[in-house]
Order: structure tokens, then sequence, then C-alpha cells
């Protein structure tokens, strides 16, 4: 018989400061971990906290209620006679570190510091921790006394080491260690470790989930091993989505995977591996050589064995075998990702439910979708018996908490929190108002549709009696001052009055409770990298689940949920033309976002990616594009693109500071919060302007001045 282990990692639904939430959720997590009988349950990166506490870790309470909430999760009774990791802060030597904590039966084995920190996209780690700058070395840590007391010790080893039971020896990397070009598995493999564990703080992004899986089963594909993989799982406070997806690993192939997108507050994946399977593993693979010459760590004994043998041994206890990886598509994740993120705000934060402006154009339709989904995901999570789902359903849909009340429907959740309103004016066409109100029907939630022209006429009077001055429409004769006036004060009125509807609607319902509804935008992240919003319009709310991605990604998603979620509705939405409505409609103009913005949302889409995620400024993006478009545009062209659009995101780019917060779903998101840490004050790029000038005239002389497919041969010299 071999040596079989059944071990248990998890994905947590943690909110940041949330210290009593956070330990109920570990000890609950331990305890189904010890009932699926595993012998080593692993938990996500600084789960104590949550992740997200940022400039919190500054703060001393943040440590203390650490250590107070680690004595009450070490001395719990569930969690006892099982190795325990446990992520959270700690200061050493008033130094911080991101650390984590493993313990067994009241006694702490090992403080582990987190090596390399994550620095860039959304994290600044470096800003909170330092990083344990001396691998392989261990040294004392005086131990609080709130935890003392519970354990008996005095002082336990913090640093690099490695843990060894009467059975196998395991090791520990923390989140970011996974994706550095030689991280600590490499070392641990080589030096005999035969069980990685990998505590993370992960977020979700579009198509990101494949590049995490290859590095995890690259961790044990070269040299063998067990990998256990935690993750945090929710939104935690902020515009990070944590999307879970636990998993463990064998020898380069999963063997248990936990689910992505979830409403769980808990979700234990275990497996049951053979340690044997490593041994055989190790010994056909090119190693040895290597792992002769590996330095050794610091072994800290445990005085228990992972496996269960002999008496303890369960006949029927067979191995877990491999599985081929589970993803979505991207229109599921744009589905499922901002839905789970906009449950996780709206049962925390206290609101009653949900607002937009519903333009019928795509956009709003797009959120309203995904609130939609979010509905769906509640019903079939409420069909699952998820009792922390039905408790939160009941409360927002105004139901007594004693009750036996259950939805039937998704339209029926979406009845009693989601509000939509179309805001028209003279400007506004009868096919949108008539999609907006459709849109509402099928998907069940509480419309309202009414003119404001009384409004906007109001405040334009006012203008005129204190200037004597009455500005005009471009195709009324008015200039382009006047034209964008007039068509920003009936934007900034839909703000204004979708807060004035958010904060009374409920009471209008007879609402218990008082709280007002949070009020969603539904800007796409290429109109905020262009600019394309007003300051303060309906851009403005207080969430934005699709603020990070893009109009090309939006359309796809629409068509896959039009038919997904039987909501034919959608596919009219596709076939319009995108357009603000915010200009008079004539026999020979209908305003259109695409002719306003200059540029296409495909080509957007190009530059957003081309100046974020490979970091071109206006020269290089010039000369990369003559080689990705030159077969349609000529250089001139490329560089009138080029130039439209550094100019319209430079001039625009103070939006950003002020932009709704949103959830993260594209690498090339230009939110300014901490993604996308950029000056909001742009002079002109004169001079790379003067270099494309150059190269234009230097390849028209060449003979290359058209495009549209019909590039001519280059001349040579």
């Amino acid at each position: 018989m071999g040596h079989l282990v059944t071990l248990a990692t998890c994905s947590l639904n943690q909110w940041a400061l949330d210290f009593e939430g956070n330990a109920e959720r570990i000890i609950e997590s331990i305890r189904q971990a010890k009932a699926a009988g595993a012998t080593l349950r692993v938990g996500p990166e600084l789960e104590i906290t949550g992740y997200g506490v940022l400039d919190g870790f500054l703060e001393g309470d943040t440590f203390l209620h650490s250590w107070e909430m680690l004595a009450r999760i070490i001395d719990h009774p569930d969690t006892q006679d099982i190795v325990v990791d446990v992520g959270m802060p700690i200061r050493h030597r008033n130094v911080r570190y991101n650390c984590r904590v493993i313990f067994y039966n009241k006694k702490i084995i090992l403080i582990r510091p987190k090596m390399w920190l994550a620095n860039d996209g959304n994290y600044r780690e470096h800003r909170h921790f330092t990083p344990w700058q001396r691998p392989q070395e261990v040294e004392d840590y005086y131990l609080e006394q709130i935890v003392g007391n519970i354990t008996g010790q005095y002082k336990v080893p913090f640093g690099d080491a490695v843990i060894s039971t009467r059975d196998t020896c395991f090791g520990l990397e923390t989140c970011e260690e996974l994706f550095t070009p030689n991280g600590p598995h490499n070392a641990y493999g080589l030096a005999g470790v035969e069980i990685i564990s990998n505590s993370s703080g992960s977020h979700h992004e579009l198509r990101k989930l494949d590049t995490r899986i290859n590095l995890i089963t690259q961790a044990t594909k070269l040299s063998g091993g067990i990998y256990l993989y935690a993750n945090q799982q929710g939104c935690d406070g902020d515009r990070l989505y944590y999307d879970g997806c636990a998993m463990i690993v064998v020898n380069g192939e999963i063997v248990a995977q936990g689910s992505q997108f979830s409403l769980n507050d808990v979700e234990v994946v275990t497996a049951t591996v053979d340690i044997e399977d490593v041994r055989t593993y190790r010994c056909s693979v090119s190693r040895g050589m290597q792992a002769s010459k590996q330095s050794p760590y610091v072994r800290l004994d445990v005085d228990t064995r992972l496996s269960r043998r002999g008496e303890e041994a369960d006949p029927g206890l067979t191995v877990s075998e491999p599985i081929k990886p589970r993803y979505h598509a991207p229109e599921e994740e744009i589905a499922l990702g901002p839905a789970c993120w906009l449950w996780d705000y709206l049962r925390r934060c206290g609101a009653a439910g949900f607002f937009i402006p519903l333009s019928g154009g795509i956009d709003s339709c797009a959120t309203s979708v995904i609130v939609h989904s979010m509905c769906r995901e509640v019903l079939k999570a409420v069909r699952q018996g998820n009792e922390q789902v039905i408790k939160d359903v009941r409360r927002l849909c105004a139901k007594p908490a004693d009750s036996d009340w259950l939805p039937t429907t998704s339209q029926e959740i979406c009845k009693a929190i989601f509000h939509t309103s179309y805001m028209g004016t003279q400007n506004s066409s009868f096919e949108t108002r008539d999609r907006a109100k459709r849109l509402a029907v099928d998907i069940g939630s509480y419309h309202v549709d009414f003119n404001f022209d009384t409004v906007v006429t109001a405040i334009m009077n006012l203008f005129t009696v204190v200037t004597n001055f009455q500005p005009r429409f471009k195709v009324h004769g008015g200039g382009g001052a006047e034209n964008a006036a007039l068509q920003n004060v009936q934007a900034r009125m839909r703000m204004v009055l979708s807060y004035l509807f958010a904060q009374l609607l409920p009471t209008v319902r007879q609402r218990p409770g008082g709280g007002g509804l949070l009020v969603l935008a539904s800007s796409n992240v290429d109109e905020c990298l262009r600019g394309y919003l007003t300051k303060y319009d309906a851009s403005s709310a207080d969430l934005n689940p699709i603020g990070s991605i893009s109009k090309v990604d939006l359309k796809k998603f629409i068509g896959w949920a039009g038919h997904n979620f039987e909501l034919p509705i959608l596919e009219e939405f596709l076939n319009a033309t995108p357009t603000a409505e915010l200009e008079p409609i004539t026999a020979t103009y209908v305003q259109s976002d695409e002719a306003d913005m200059g540029v296409t949302y495909a080509e957007l889409g190009v530059f957003g990616y081309m100046r974020k995620v490979t970091k071109l400024g206006p020269w290089s993006m010039y000369e990369k594009l003559l080689h990705l478009w030159g077969n349609e545009y000529s250089p001139r062209e490329i560089y009138e693109k080029t130039r439209h659009f550094f100019y319209h995101y430079s001039i625009n780019r103070h939006k950003m500071t002020v932009i709704t917060p949103s959830y993260h779903a594209e690498q090339y998101s230009p939110e300014d919060n901490r993604h996308d840490l950029r000056q909001f004050l742009y002079p002109s790029f004169t001079w790379a302007y003067k270099k494309m000038e150059d190269s234009v005239k230097f390849w028209e002389s060449k003979g290359w001045t058209a495009g549209k497919g019909q590039k001519k041969s280059v001349k040579a010299d």
C-alpha cells in the first residue's frame, strides 16, 4: 500500500478588516477539511485580514487584531489534529511582513514570510510589506503573549524553512512567488520537498486563468511533487474580484479544481494523493544531478504523519484521478465575475438594491444583463440550499428573516432589488425608449420612464437670463463649445436625477430599513480610455461593472447572453448604432459614438493594449502600427490615427481621477486609482509627432502612400 494522503486547499470569500467574519470562515474551512479526512489544510493569502486592506497594513490595530483572531483560531476545538496553514501580516523587528503561520495542535511550527512581492499592475506590496531577503535562513520570533498563552511558546522559528512530518516534507510559497522566474518551488523540489502549498490573493482578469493554470501545473511538471493552490474568492471591498479556482496538482496533472466564480463563502477542495507517486516520478526525470547539489533547507520536525496507515487507513480510500482543467469562455466570465462582485458589494454595504439609467444602448444593456446574471446566480445558490445566500436574499427582498419565502425566478429577485429608468429628452428616439422598456420587462426590473426636457430648459433659460446668450446645437448653427455644453447639461442632469431616484425609490416602494440604491454606471473601458464621456454625467456612479471591459467583448457577451439567458431582445441592441442621443436628430444627421470619437472601438482596444500592456508611447506605437495596420492604412493615416488617439487621451486624462470604481477585468484599463498611475496634465507630444511626420515623409518618398488594402511596393534604395 502506498502513502495515501488527503489534502485540503480552499477558496474563502474574505472581507478586508472583517476580522471576526474572516476568522469564522477560516474555522469553517478547517472543519470541512477535517470532515473530508484531510490532514493538511492550506488557506488564501492574508486570509485573517483580507488581502485588500492596502494602507490599513500601516496601522498597528491591523496587526493586533490579526493576532487576536489567530489566537481564536488556534484555540478552537475544531482546529485540532490537523496541520493548518493560515495567512496574516506580522511585524518582526519592526518590519512588516506578509506571512504564513503553520500550526498543529496549539503549537506554531513556523512563521514563513513572503520572499517575492507583487509590485505591478494592481499591486503595490512594497508599500505595505518588506520581502524576506534571506533565503534558507531562520531566526527566532518572540511570540505575542495572547498566542503564547495558548501555545505555551515563548519564541518560534521565523524565516525560509520547510516542515518535515514522519512521512513527508512540505514547503510554502505565497502568490507572486509562483509567478517569478525562479520561484521557491524549484529549489523545494530539488531539496526533496514533496508537498508545496501556494496561498494566493489572485484577481480575475478576462482570459487570465489559463496563465495561472499553466504556471501551477508547470511548478511540479519538471521535478515532480504535489502542489496545493489556495485563493481568495469574491469582492473583499475594492475593485478587484478574486476568482478562487483552488487546485491540487500532482506531478503536473490537476486532480482537483474548485469553482472560479461562486457565491459560497467557504469552498474546500480536497484530493487523496499517493506520496509514492512523487518519488516514482522523480526517478523517471533528469533531476538527480541538480538535486544532489541543492543546498539543504532548515527542516522543522512535526511529530505526526500526514498519510493514514495501519489501523488508521481507510481500505476504501482511492487516489484522486487526473482531470482536465475547467475554463469559462470570456463571454461567460463577463456574465459571472462582475455579477458575483456586485452581489458581494450589495449584501455587505447596506443598500437596498441597484439603480441604472437604461438608455436603450448596448452599454447600459450589458450592465443590466450582468445584474440579471447576478439574480440568476443567486437563484441557483438558493436552490442549492446556500444558507448565507438565502439569508441575504430574504433581507434584500424585504422578506421576514424567519419566513419560509424563497424566490422561484430570477425576475422575482430582480423586481425587488434592481431599478431601471429611461430618462428621455426631445433628442431621444422611440426605438431606444422601446428597447429599454422591453428589456426591463424581460429581466424583471422595476422600471420608470420619463422625459426631463423641462429641467434642461429651466437650466438653459437661467443661463440665458444671466448671460443674455442662447446656445445652439451645431445642427442649428451653433459652435463647438455650445454644442458640447448643450449635450453635457443633459448628461449631467441624468446623474443628478439618478441619485434622486436611487435615494427615494425604496421609500416610494415602502421598503423597510430606509437604505437607498447603489447607482450603476455603464461606460466601457474604451470610452474611458478615449475620454468619451462627460465628467459627472451618468458615468459617475457608485459602481461600474463594465468599466474595464472593452466594447468588442461586451458585444460578444450580449450575443452570448441572448442565447444562454433566452433574451432574444438582445439581438436588437447588437444591431443598433451606438449613440449618446444628446444632439437633435435631423433628416441628414443621427449622432454616432464612433463618428464622434473619430476612431472605432476595435481600434481603441488596440491603442489601449499597446499603451498600457506593451508600454508604448506615441512614437513606438506608430512604428508598431506600421507593421500591424500597414496593409490597411497608409503611414499618413496611421500617423493621424495615432496622433488623434493620444491627443484625446491626454486632454481627457483628468476624467480618470474621478471615474467611478470599476470591476477590474481588462489589462489595459486606464483606471486611475491604483492600476494606471499616470499624470493627468499632459503637454503636447510635439517631439514624437515631429518624428512621425518625418517618418511619413520618408515612406511617402518611397512610394508608400496607399492604404485600405492597396499598399504600394516600396522602392529599394
